[in-house]
């Protein structure tokens, strides 16, 4: 894996560059479908250098990583046939293994597999190629994608642009247990809403029921 350590060098030598933010448009775009490096240490950086712009920063790469998002799905949906081989052999995180497991999660879970990859350290690229596999809707893909991404990154661009530099070591050491934390509270929100939404059916129809039993009296 020495090749993935200099690769991630070079994204952070990019950080100081006049071409920093288009260095991470390209690496916001590529990871989602193929790169090995998430955006997150470059987007930390720059924000770090220059916290007013941090929010800037997040936009782009929100927007990139959804556009690359929908270039992995078009690659699973027409292309997969052709390219499952460089996949499996050249690009981390991809094994049939893996995929046979993504495909079963599908089965059922096809939204919140997204979401789930987009936000979390799950390699998000893997579910993008899978939902054009395995036919997820392209329209609940483009919003899954577009929500998680965005609160990820926007999520660290906030925190630094609030506490600046003394956030970082916070944001290294605990990135990956604050994502799960707050899709999992997410998630609960969700299921909570749910639950209400359907006592409140359940009540409207108790109440339309002895309604029509009184009238009937």
């Amino acid at each position: 894996m020495g090749f993935l350590r200099k690769i991630y060098d070079w994204v952070m030598r990019c950080a100081p560059s006049p071409y920093a933010l288009a260095a991470l448009t390209l690496l916001s775009f590529s990871e989602s479908s193929f790169f090995p490096i998430p955006p997150d240490p470059l987007l930390i950086a720059m924000s770090l250098a220059k916290p007013k712009r941090s929010l800037w920063y997040a936009l782009w790469c929100s927007l990139a990583s959804v556009l690359g998002g929908v270039l992995g799905y078009v690659i699973g949906a027409f292309l997969w046939s052709v390219t499952k081989d460089f996949f499996f052999t050249y690009v981390p995180g991809f094994t049939p293994e893996g995929f046979a497991t993504v495909e079963q999660l599908y089965l059922k879970y096809s939204f919140w597999c997204v979401f789930a990859a987009g936000f979390t350290p799950i390699p998000y690229k893997i579910f993008t190629i899978a939902s054009g596999v395995f036919g997820m809707a392209f329209w609940p893909f483009i919003i899954a994608s577009a929500v998680s991404r965005s609160a990820r990154f926007f999520l660290v661009a906030g925190l630094i642009r609030i506490f600046g530099e003394k956030i970082k070591a916070f944001i290294d050491k605990y990135f990956n247990i604050l994502t799960i934390a707050f899709l999992v509270l997410l998630i609960g929100c969700f299921a909570i809403f749910g639950f209400l939404k359907k006592g409140d059916g359940q009540g409207e129809a108790g109440t339309s029921t002895l309604e029509t039993s009184e009238v009937s009296e």
